[in-house]
């Protein structure tokens, strides 16, 4: 994520506000209805101010003389039947405040969430690699929970306190301005520390969300990793890896919470301060004959009522400081430019598959050039292959073709067509990709092979399975091709993972295909019916084949040899080894005809 946040993220409440305007009108609905409902909330203590009004000055009382009502009996059967009232207000009103308040909390939540995911995935994979999935995760997880959390709980929260500070503001104002000034004199200390609180707390709030990414990084990494810590018997190690790290975060919300609970005692003693004030100078001036009994009544219940909530402030700020964390990590994540962005041309059809690297000067990031002034072409229908020792740029060369990067300089042209003018669909759609690295996700078989073509007929699939040389261990499976596959595959064998991701690319019925290193997991047999069926496979497309194990591609059309970044030999496979260079020397340490030791 980028060090410097823009103005979005330097003030993220702010920035939700503007960026999801369709929530408005919920959230109007949402403060009226909780307005509603701290209006009637408050009635009660006047009620019970005027039914103690009505048993001390009877036939004079303020509902008496109101309504016209002299009997006693009457006046307190009419405060029953207002409160009556008043509290089928207050429950209907706080139902409807509630459903509008976790409507929005989930609605934006939602929004954000998927919205997030939508731009991560269209990030380059560059910076997926420089960056700990789990960090992506706990901001598409945790952070936008805790955003949530906040909207649901502690906005409806800090609207209540200003709704009661004003109302009974209100009320105090009406029957004593001496009161009124006692009873509000702790108001400002405590805003005072709220906000001296909310400047110690952003920061800790912040190392909290950083504790939570790396908390979460690290079980990624290592639940993704369980086979090699099993293998070299590092639970141990491991185990006390996630201690410390699961210590930080603990350290980190320990000092966030140390921070906050030391404001409650403070909020205690302004609390104190003002209710004493209002019990005793209210309850002298009623026994002077300056305040009625009624209304001393009121005052010292509105007194708990406007002064005991601010015992919440400190719960308040916390869930505010997290909110405020969690929304700045997420709006930082989505400032994080789309350095490959999909062009706006389409290809004409049906596409003829040609690929072309002019002068092609690649690297990762900020690193020094993997491929340098690569020049190859691949015409349409013909099988070409890119071979050279490990860290020659083969695979750099693919992620080029399919344009999860793009050059420093030169071209790439797909059909005569720079990648970069191209649309998602003309480009990655027209292809079908074998990674070396194969991905399967949590499902069937079946439902593996049709990713890239979900409308796929049964048929379909299963013939894509027989022609990656898959249909017989997939048949050999008590469910066929119903079987469950485990995350990652992981019920699987890395050969048959490999068959299965090149069923899935067969059958998009690619007019390129891409594979890389796509036979590598596989034994000698299977790799032959593989070879088989790919050469009936790419009789009608173009196929650009990454491979170390040179058997795989020696009847293919040409043979680009690469080292250390430069095209160095092409041909066929006869023309490289009658040429006697780098090829050959390959070949013949491949099939033992040279110790590899010499």
């Amino acid at each position: 994520m980028s060090q410097a946040l823009t103005h979005d993220a330097d003030q993220p409440l702010r920035a939700l506000w503007q960026r999801y305007r369709a929530y408005r009108a919920r959230f109007v609905g949402a403060v009226v209805s909780s307005t509603v409902n701290k209006v009637a909330d408050v009635m009660p203590e006047l009620l019970i101010g005027a039914a103690v009004d009505v048993v001390v000055r009877g036939d004079a009382s303020f509902v008496g003389e109101v309504l016209g009502v002299e009997s006693r009996y009457a006046q307190l059967g009419w405060i029953a039947v207002i409160n009556v009232v008043v509290w089928i207000i207050e429950s209907g009103s706080e139902y409807v405040a509630s459903v509008l308040w976790r409507g929005l909390a989930q609605g934006v939540e939602h929004d954000l969430r998927v919205e997030a995911y939508d731009h991560v995935q269209h990030l380059d994979l560059g910076w997926h690699e420089s960056r700990p999935a789990g960090s992506t995760l706990a901001t598409l997880n945790d952070d936008v929970n805790q955003l949530e959390r906040f909207l649901d709980i502690g906005a409806p929260a800090i609207l209540q306190t200003v709704l009661n500070v004003l109302l009974v503001g209100g009320v105090f104002a009406v029957a004593s301005g001496q009161l009124l000034v006692l009873a509000f004199l702790p108001i400002p200390l405590i805003v005072v520390g709220s906000l001296v609180f909310q400047k110690r707390l952003e920061p800790l709030y912040v190392k909290v969300r950083a504790a939570v990414a790396d908390l979460s990084g690290t079980l990624s990494a290592n639940l993704a990793g369980i086979a090699t810590i099993k293998s070299f018997t590092a639970e141990d190690r491991e185990r006390d890896r996630v201690a410390a790290v699961s210590q930080a975060y603990r350290d980190a919300n320990t000092n966030a919470i140390r921070s906050s609970a030391a404001f409650v005692p403070l909020v205690r003693m302004a609390i104190l301060a003002g209710f004493t004030c209002t019990l005793l100078l209210g309850g002298w001036a009623t026994l002077r004959g300056d305040l009625e009994v009624g209304l001393y009544s009121v005052l010292v219940f509105m007194t708990q009522r406007l002064l005991w909530p601010l015992t919440d402030v400190a719960e308040v700020l916390d869930l505010y400081q997290r909110g405020r964390a969690s929304a700045a990590r997420i709006l930082g994540l989505l400032e994080e430019p789309v350095s490959v962005k999909a062009g706006d041309t389409a290809l004409a059809r049906p596409v003829s598959g040609r690929i072309e690297l002019r002068g092609v000067r690649a690297g990762y990031a900020d690193g020094p050039d993997v491929l340098h002034g690569v020049d190859l072409v691949v015409p349409a229908g013909e099988t070409h292959a890119v071979v050279g020792a490990t860290g020659s740029g083969k695979s750099s060369l693919l992620r080029l073709v399919l344009r999860f990067d793009d050059p420093r300089s030169g071209e790439v042209l797909f059909d005569g067509q720079d990648v970069r003018e191209l649309d998602w669909d003309s480009l990655r759609g027209s292809m079908g990709y074998v990674a070396q690295d194969v991905f399967m996700f949590a499902g069937s078989i079946a439902d593996n092979i049709a990713y890239g073509r979900p409308d796929a007929t049964r048929e379909q699939v299963r013939a894509a399975a027989e022609a990656a040389a898959a249909l017989d261990f997939i048949e050999a499976l008590p469910d066929g091709l119903d079987a469950w596959v485990g995350e990652r595959g992981v019920t699987l064998s890395g050969g048959q993972r490999q068959r299965l991701a090149l069923a899935r690319a067969l059958l998009r019925d690619p007019a390129v295909l891409v594979l890389d290193e796509a036979t590598s997991a596989v034994d000698n047999e299977t790799e032959a019916a593989i070879q088989t069926s790919l050469r009936q496979a790419t009789a009608s497309c173009t196929a650009l084949v990454v491979a170390h194990r040179l058997s795989t591609v020696r009847h293919s059309h040409r043979i680009w040899v690469l080292d250390a970044g430069r095209v160095t030999e092409d041909g066929t496979h006869d023309e490289l080894l009658a040429l006697d260079g780098a090829y050959a020397a390959l070949w013949r340490v491949q099939t033992g005809e040279v110790a590899i030791g010499a």
